[in-house]
């Protein structure tokens, strides 16, 4: 015997140690009773499967139809329905961005054009801009967009001329954005057939009336049915140039001519009273004149205002014009030859410039 250990079997080692066999623990694999795992078809099971695929097949048909009438109500929610019983809602969109352009121009127009060109387009000291001759094709959006980027010389081509620069794009920049240009375009070209509620700058609500207690309301200038007459020359791209005619000669009829430099006396040759008249910053300097009735007389008309056209118009009670003078740029003078008026008293005004008027007293 040695105590030296003898050789070791190193497959043996290697080997994992043997296990006492165990018998398996029983487990249920499945809670539902035997039946629900029966392969065969009974006539009731049969029964509620053909129950089941129906009542799938009855909701598969009413998603189907849902989603048929939503997209065909989508479909004329955006592009209308037929025969236009509704308005597509883009186009429904547009117009109502048309009124909130058309309701914002107005407050800058009251706020920034009114002074000049009248709080209807009348006129003042600038052009008349409801006419419309006019609106029909001069007063396009590109010919007032560049009125307000260049300003009154792009018109008439008069450094002088008082009407500014108001884009912010012009030189010098005025004081209005491209919006805020859009915007008084939108106006300008409004219809008149289309009735838009006048909207308080700051608050952006509807202004009411005092006196009526009703939203105040106001209308486009442009007549969609407007048409010009057959021949009819274009508007000239100068305003005043519209009024530049020559001086005719002094007719018997009620049409008005120039007779020379106005005479402070009665003239001696014609025997006919001759009333004075002038012109100054937009306004009539003799707002209140006197003529005999049943008589011709003579108005020897003074205009003052460079660059500025006027003429007297003499109206009736009823507002109908019964003599018309001839439209001068000044400063010139003219003589009106008027013919003769029964008593009474006649209102008269600039037929480019309503905003000044006068009172004639005949026979009085």
């Amino acid at each position: 015997m040695t105590d030296q250990p003898g050789p070791r079997d190193d497959a043996q080692e290697r080997l994992p140690a043997p296990r006492p066999a165990s018998a398996p623990v029983p487990a249920e694999r499945f809670s539902a009773p035997p039946s629900a795992h029966r392969n065969d078809l009974t006539p009731e099971r049969t029964g509620r499967i053909v129950r089941q695929s129906a009542n799938a097949r009855w909701l598969g048909f009413i998603a189907v139809i849902v989603t048929s009438l939503f997209i065909i109500g989508y479909y004329f929610y955006e592009l209308g329905v037929p025969g236009g019983l509704t308005t597509p809602r883009l186009q429904q969109a547009a117009d109502d961005q048309q009124v909130t352009a058309v309701q914002r121009g107005y407050n800058l127009y009251e706020a920034n054009c009114a002074q000049c060109h009248g709080v209807n387009g009348e006129g003042g000291k600038g052009p008349t801009l409801n006419r419309q001759d006019k609106l029909f094709a001069h007063l396009n959006p590109d010919y007032i967009r560049n009125v307000l980027t260049v300003g009154g010389r792009y018109v008439c081509g008069n450094p002088k001329s008082i009407m500014p620069v108001w884009s912010n794009a012009g030189n010098p920049p005025g004081p209005l954005n491209y919006k805020q240009i859009d915007y008084l375009i939108a106006f300008l070209r409004a219809s008149k057939d289309d009735t838009f509620t006048v909207l308080d700058p700051s608050l952006n609500e509807p202004v009411i009336d005092p006196q009526t207690g009703k939203e105040k309301t106001f209308t486009g200038w442009v007549d969609p049915n407007y048409k010009p007459a057959p021949g009819a020359t274009p508007f000239p791209d100068c305003w005043t140039d519209e009024f530049s005619q020559p001086s005719a000669a002094p007719g018997a009829s009620g049409s008005p001519g120039a007779s020379g430099a106005p005479s402070a006396a009665p003239s001696a040759a014609a025997g006919e009273t001759v009333v004075q008249e002038a012109a100054l910053n937009i306004a009539f300097v003799n707002g209140t004149l006197s003529a005999p009735a049943d008589k011709p007389f003579q108005i020897a008309f003074d205009n003052q205002d460079s660059g500025q056209p006027h003429n007297i118009e003499i109206k009736d009670a009823s507002g109908a014009a019964t003599f018309t003078g001839a439209i001068v740029t000044g400063p010139t003078k003219v003589t009106y030859n008027v013919p003769a008026l029964k008593a009474g008293t006649y209102p008269f005004v600039c037929s480019v410039h309503s905003n000044m008027t006068g009172t004639l007293t005949v026979g009085g």
